[in-house]
């Protein structure tokens, strides 16, 4: 189940890339939702999504 909670985390920033305060907030509502690891992965994730984004840049 708790992978569905990922994947649907991916799906919820990838739609609220156009304001860097929703992203944001969308990250810190995952790392209470997701497990350790998840959130780890989410990170990395976040990482190679926001190379190409100055406006979401620096928010980790």
């Amino acid at each position: 189940m708790s992978r569905s909670v990922y994947k649907y985390t991916i799906e919820v920033l990838k739609k609220v890339s156009f304001n860097p305060k929703l992203f944001k907030k969308e990250l810190q509502k995952a790392s209470l939702r997701l497990l350790p690891y998840e959130y780890y992965e989410l990170i990395i994730w976040v990482k190679e999504y926001t190379v190409n984004k100055p406006a979401l840049q620096g928010i980790i």
